[in-house]
């Protein structure tokens, strides 16, 4: 059975894929259990690849969780677009999307040890820079 939360996150891959069309990326979303990568972006030749991890907090918020194998993953080629979603009234749903390096991710994640788990978060301060900076993956 799927989740509350596994459809958002799904609602936030497709989100991205649709996002990366509309600016004429060639996008491919991954098999559901490759680690690491959501989505696969290809420049037109198909000469250059870019991984992306997407993470989304289905209300706005000021962190994601990002997972411990964030503070490892650090390449040129893998991204994470952290997506917001918000839903004022009568406005219809609005998405904040930030396509961070994954290096920047690696560096900027907070490890925090709770009572029965640890969080590993990535702060939307330092996500901010990336807002709708989907140059980052080449050209089209």
């Amino acid at each position: 059975m799927t989740t509350n939360r596994q459809r958002g996150g799904m609602r936030g891959v497709f989100l991205v894929a649709a996002e990366l069309s509309r600016l004429d990326y060639n996008v491919a979303l991954t098999a559901r259990n490759a680690a690491g990568a959501d989505l696969m972006v290809f420049s037109e030749d198909t000469a250059k690849a870019y991984s992306i991890e997407v993470k989304t907090n289905s209300k706005r918020a000021n962190f994601w969780l990002v997972g411990e194998k964030a503070l490892k993953v650090s390449s040129g080629s893998h991204f994470y677009v952290l997506v917001n979603i918000s839903s004022p009234k009568d406005r219809g749903d609005l998405f904040e999307f930030y396509v961070v390096p994954s290096g920047v991710v690696a560096r900027k994640t907070v490890v925090q040890q709770r009572a029965t788990s640890t969080w590993y978060s990535f702060s939307l301060k330092h996500a901010e820079p990336y807002r709708d900076k989907w140059s980052q993956l080449g050209e089209k």
